[in-house]
C-alpha cells in the first residue's frame, strides 16, 4: 500500500515536499506546541519509512499500523492474501497467491532476463526463485517472491522496469522479512548478509550463501539474530552509502551475542562510488570472490574461548560488580543471578526493588543489565497492556500476534500498570509456557474487534518502585529487595558520581575496559550460546537443600512453598554461572553441593524479610526505629505490661522523631501512614490500636516481636544471623528480655546460639 493512501485512509493530514510527506508527530506530542501546519514527522513517499526529527521515532507503515492498532493492515502485511483497496482500480481483482507468482514468472520478457543476467544472476537462479514481471500500481515491475519460514509466498517485492526508473515497492504489503530463509536451512558454515534482493541473487548465482532484509539496511530485526547462531562465520556486506555503513555497524553490534560465531565486515572499495553495492563490485569493478573474502574483509569478533574461564565464586563476582556498584553486595549478586537466569528454559526468577526515592533501586538493575546483550533487554518506565502487546509483537505464519518474552530480561523502572501486572502474573509464576490473552481493538471501521495475543515465556523480570505496599501475590513471586542506605554506601556512591561527572565517556570507557569486567561479559555471552534448557540438582545436594532450608523455619506457612522455590532458583543460577564445571548432558546441567552452599550464604542474608514478605528497608526500619523508640518509651515492657502501666504505644509523631534522630532526615507523613505502618502490620510486626480512653482519635503502634536487650541478641536479629554468638552462655541469655517471651531457660548448658536459633 502506498503511504499517501494509508495516511488518507487514516485521515492524517500531510504536505508533500521533495519526495517526503510531512505530518505532525503521531507518537510523543512533539508538535503539540508547533504552529498550524508545521510537522516534524517525515515519511518517505517511496518506501513509507518515517523519522521524527524531534523525538527520533523511526519505522515504517507496519510499525505505524501497530501503533494505531490497525490489525487489518497488519494481517495483510503478514500475508493473509488480502486484496488491495478498491480505489486501486487497475489491480483490484489481482489477489496475491501462488498462481500470481507463477503467472508473473512465466510472462517475464526476454530483455528482463538479459538484464538480470547482466547483473550476474543466472537463469538457473531466476527459475529457482520464480523471478517474474508484471504490472502493479499501473507500472511495470520485476517481481521477486518473498517467503516466510515455512517456505510459503507471502508478498512480492517489486523493482521497477529499468527502462522506466528504479522505484521499489511491495505487493500487496509486507513487514520486513529475511529474504533467504532457505539459505539459513541449507548450510552451517557461513553466510553473507547483503543489502537488496538482487544483490542476494547475484551472490547466490556465484555459489555464495546470502540473505538480506526486504526493507533496507537499517531494518535487521533483533529476533533474526538467533537464527545465525548455527553458522561458524557471518559476513556483513552492505552498500557503500551512509545507510549501508550505519546498517553494517548496527548488525555487527547485534551479532556480538553470537559467542560461537566469527563476525566479518566486508568494506567494498571506494571506487564503486557512493551507492556502490556487491553487484557493482563483481560486474563494474571486476572484483573476485577471493578479494571479497580476503582483501576487503576484516574480522570484527572472534569465537569466545571458554578455556579462558575458571570457576567463579560469589566473592569474585562481588569484586567485579564492585567496579561500578559500591556496597549492596547481596542485592547486586541476586540481581546479576536473576538476569543470568533468563538464559534457561524455565528457571528464571523475578526481583522487586522496593525502597524510597533516591536510594538506588533503579541504578542497581540498570547498571548490571549493561553487562547483558542489548537485544535481550526490554526496559520500560510505564506501559499499558495494549501498548505492551502492540510494541513487542510479531506476526507468525498463521497470522497470530506473538509476544515472545522467552529468555528476555524485562526491567520495569516503575511499578507497571495494574492491568498489565494482572495479565503478566501467570507468566511471572511460570503457570504456563504460552499464555493467551484477548484484548479489544476499537480502531477498526467495523467497530470493536478482539485481538488474540500469544505470550511466550519465560523472562527474568525486575520491578523498581518507591511503593512500599506489596501485594502478597507479588511478594510470593518475587525476591523483594531494598538498596542499602547507610552512610558508608552513600559516601562511596557520591565518589562514584563525582568520577562519572568529571568525564562521563572516560568513566564508561574505564569501567568497560577492566579485564575482569570484559571477561564476565564474555562469560555471559558464552552461557547464552549454550542454550541451557534444564538445570537439575543431584541427590546429595537435594538432601542438603532440605536440611538447610527447613532448619531455619519455626512454623511452616503456605508461602514457604514459594520461598523454597526462590532458594532453589539461586542454586540453579549459580550452577549456570559455572556450567562448564557441572555435570552436563546435552542442554541439561546438574547443580551440586557447592551451589547449595553458596546459595544458602546468600539466602541467609535475606530470608527473614522474604519470609515476612517485606522489603528489607521496612525490616530495617522496624529494627532501627520502632523497636528503639518503643524501648525508650516503655523501658522494654511487653504490650500488655505497658498498657497495664498506662503507657500507650508509639504515635506517628514519635516514630517520625525517632527516624529523624537515627537517620538525620525527615520521613514523609503519608508514606509512614499509608505504606510503612500498614505493611508492618500485615507482616505481624506491629499492632495499631486506638485504645486511649481519653483520646480515641489517636492510633498507637505496638511492636509485636521484642528483641532481647542483650547486645548479642540484638545483633542477631538485626543481621538475621546467629553466626559468632557461641561465646554467650545461657545464664547471660536468661537475663535478656528474650526470657520474657516464654523461653524456658533452665540451667541445661544451652548456648545463646541455640536459643536464638529457636526464636529467629
Amino acid at each position: 500500500m502506498l503511504v499517501k493512501e494509508y495516511l488518507k485512509n487514516k485521515n492524517i493530514p500531510f504536505k508533500e515536499h521533495y519526495g517526503e510527506l510531512i505530518v505532525p508527530c503521531l507518537f510523543n506530542g512533539c508538535d503539540d506546541d508547533s504552529r498550524t501546519g508545521e510537522g516534524h514527522l517525515y515519511f518517505s513517499a517511496e518506501t513509507g519509512q518515517y523519522d521524527c526529527k524531534k523525538c527520533g521515532a523511526k519505522g515504517n507503515l507496519v510499525t505505524l499500523a501497530k501503533f494505531l492498532n490497525d490489525d487489518d493492515f497488519l494481517r495483510q502485511a503478514a500475508g493473509d492474501n488480502q486484496p488491495l483497496p478498491q480505489n486501486q482500480s487497475k489491480i483490484r481483482n489481482k489477489k496475491f497467491n501462488s498462481d500470481l507468482v507463477e503467472r508473473c514468472h512465466k510472462q517475464m520478457p526476454e530483455r528482463i532476463r538479459h538484464y538480470l543476467n547482466s547483473r550476474g544472476i543466472s537463469n538457473e537462479i531466476i527459475i529457482k526463485y520464480k523471478i517474474g514481471y508484471g504490472k502493479f500500481y499501473n507500472t511495470n515491475y520485476i517481481t521477486i517472491p518473498i517467503q516466510n519460514t515455512s517456505g510459503d509466498n507471502i508478498f512480492l517485492k517489486l523493482r521497477q522496469d529499468p527502462q522506466d526508473g528504479d522505484d521499489k515497492k511491495v505487493y500487496p504489503c509486507g513487514e520486513a522479512q529475511i529474504y533467504g530463509y532457505d539459505t539459513l536451512e541449507e548450510n552451517n558454515e557461513y553466510v553473507v548478509i547483503c543489502e537488496g534482493e538482487l544483490d542476494r541473487l547475484t551472490l547466490i548465482s556465484k555459489g555464495i550463501p546470502a540473505i538480506t532484509s526486504t526493507a533496507g539496511a537499517l531494518t535487521f530485526k533483533d529476533h533474526w539474530i538467533n537464527g545465525l547462531a548455527k553458522f561458524k562465520k557471518v559476513y556483513v556486506c552492505l552498500d557503500v552509502d551512509k545507510a549501508g555503513k550505519e546498517g553494517t555497524e548496527m548488525i555487527i553490534r547485534k551479532m556480538e551475542v553470537l559467542s560461537k560465531t566469527e563476525i566479518f565486515k566486508i568494506t567494498l572499495p571506494d571506487e564503486l562510488g557512493e551507492k556502490g553495492d556487491v553487484t557493482d563490485y563483481f560486474i563494474k569493478f571486476g572484483g573476485t570472490i577471493e578479494d571479497l573474502f580476503g582483501k576487503y574483509c576484516q574480522l570484527t569478533k572472534s569465537v569466545i574461548n571458554i578455556d579462558e574461564f575458571h570457576p567463579i565464586t560469589v566473592e569474585e563476582l562481588i569484586s567485579i560488580l564492585d567496579l561500578s556498584i559500591k556496597k549492596d553486595d547481596t542485592n547486586k549478586v541476586i540481581t546479576f543471578l536473576g538476569l543470568l537466569s533468563a538464559y534457561t528454559e524455565e528457571s528464571q526468577f523475578n526481583i522487586s526493588f522496593n525502597a524510597p526515592s533516591s536510594s538506588g533501586k533503579t541504578f542497581i538493575p540498570l547498571e548490571i543489565s549493561n553487562l547483558f546483550p542489548e537485544v535481550d533487554r526490554i526496559e520500560l518506565s510505564s506501559c499499558s497492556p495494549t501498548a505492551f502487546f502492540h510494541d513487542h509483537n510479531v506476526i507468525d505464519d498463521q497470522g497470530n500476534f506473538i509476544v515472545d518474552l522467552s529468555r528476555k530480561i524485562l526491567i520495569f523502572l516503575d511499578q507497571p500498570n495494574n492491568e498489565l501486572l494482572v495479565k503478566l502474573r501467570p507468566l511471572f509464576s511460570h503457570d504456563k509456557k504460552t499464555l493467551v490473552s484477548k484484548i479489544t481493538n476499537n480502531s477498526q471501521k467495523t467497530g470493536l474487534k478482539v485481538k488474540e495475543i500469544h505470550m511466550i515465556g519465560y523472562p527474568s523480570v525486575v520491578f523498581c518502585t518507591a511503593n512500599l505496599n506489596i501485594d502478597e501475590q507479588e511478594s510470593t513471586r518475587f525476591f523483594v529487595l531494598s538498596p542499602e542506605t547507610d552512610s558508608e554506601k552513600i559516601g562511596l556512591g557520591m565518589k562514584q558520581v563525582i568520577k562519572r561527572a568529571i568525564d562521563v565517556e572516560a568513566y564508561k570507557n574505564w569501567v568497560n575496559s577492566q579485564p575482569e569486567r570484559q571477561q564476565l561479559i564474555k562469560r555471559i555471552l558464552a552461557i547464552r550460546s549454550e542454550s541451557i534448557n534444564d538445570i537439575k540438582i543431584d541427590k546429595a545436594a537435594a538432601k542438603e537443600i532440605e536440611e538447610k532450608f527447613m532448619n531455619g523455619i519455626k512454623s511452616l506457612q503456605p508461602r514457604h512453598q514459594r520461598d523454597i522455590k526462590k532458594f532453589i532458583s539461586l542454586i540453579k543460577a549459580l550452577a549456570l554461572l559455572n556450567l562448564w564445571w557441572r555435570d552436563q548432558n546435552g542442554q541439561t546441567i546438574t547443580a551440586n553441593a557447592d551451589d547449595v552452599n553458596m546459595a544458602f550464604n546468600i539466602w541467609q542474608k535475606i530470608s527473614k524479610s522474604q519470609e515476612l514478605g517485606l522489603p528489607p528497608y521496612l525490616l530495617k526500619f522496624y529494627n532501627e526505629v520502632i523497636i528503639p523508640a518503643w524501648e525508650e518509651k516503655s523501658g522494654g515492657l511487653t504490650t500488655e505490661e505497658a498498657i497495664a502501666s498506662e503507657i500507650y504505644g508509639l504515635t506517628r509523631q514519635e516514630i517520625s522523631q525517632k527516624h529523624m534522630s537515627v537517620y538525620d532526615r525527615l520521613i514523609n507523613e503519608n508514606t509512614l501512614r499509608i505504606q510503612i505502618l500498614p505493611s508492618l502490620a500485615t507482616a505481624g510486626l506491629i499492632e495499631q490500636q486506638k485504645n486511649n480512653p481519653n483520646d480515641k482519635r489517636v492510633s498507637y503502634v505496638y511492636p509485636c516481636l521484642l528483641p532481647a536487650k542483650n547486645e548479642a541478641v540484638n545483633w542477631a536479629m538485626n543481621n538475621n544471623s546467629v553466626e559468632g554468638l557461641d561465646e554467650f552462655t545461657s545464664e547471660e541469655f536468661a537475663k535478656s528480655s528474650a526470657y520474657n517471651d516464654g523461653l524456658d531457660t533452665k540451667d541445661d548448658g544451652k548456648t545463646a546460639l541455640e536459643y536464638i536459633s529457636e526464636i529467629f
